[in-house]
């Protein structure tokens, strides 16, 4: 049952899905229409006083905007995406790399990362061939980047590796570099 109709001080509130979106004479006609067609819990029902503090919460005016009341109600709005780090694993008690920069980054031993561009892979039907070129080309991230990065990834990430016919073999150690 998504709403429950209520008697406070003599006048029928709407609880529920309802509540926050009606006000004013509609809610009050709306409920007195429900108030009429719903039974009404009896006193002594254990669910009764929570109703009833239910109900003297929903005399209160409502605050906020539309965005604020309907907001609890939808999943997703406004939440903020996150790729949070686990300091203490449950297995070895050892900090854990978040996987999407592992998986999107590549570190050299130098303490640079490398990344591709945004949008590399969307809507190539529509970009001119300069801009898909462009697009293809790898970038360094900056040095703010760099240390988010490596707060975000654990030893393991952070060693060198000898490849054979490594592609970034000139690019891992840096002549000129000042940290």
């Amino acid at each position: 049952m998504a709403d429950t109709y209520l008697l406070c001080f003599n006048t029928p509130v709407c609880i529920g899905l309802l509540r926050p979106l009606l006000s004013g004479a509609r809610a009050v006609s709306v409920c007195l229409l429900s108030a009429v067609t719903r039974p009404q819990l009896p006193q002594r029902c254990a669910a009764a006083t929570v109703w009833t503090s239910l109900a003297a919460r929903a005399c209160l005016p409502a605050q906020g905007g539309i965005l604020q009341r309907v907001t609890p109600l939808l999943p997703n709005l406004g939440v903020q995406q996150s790729r949070s780090l686990t300091y203490f694993g449950l297995r070895k008690a050892k900090k854990k790399s978040v996987k999407s920069v592992v998986k999107r980054f590549l570190r050299l031993h130098c303490g640079l990362w490398v990344r591709r561009q945004a949008g590399y892979k969307k809507k190539l039907w529509k970009k001119m061939p300069a801009r898909r070129y462009r697009l293809r080309q790898q970038v360094f991230c900056n040095k703010t980047q760099s240390k988010l990065l490596d707060k975000m990834t654990g030893p393991f990430w952070k060693r060198r590796n000898w490849y054979l016919d490594d592609p970034y073999f000139k690019y891992h150690d840096r002549v000129n570099l000042k940290v």
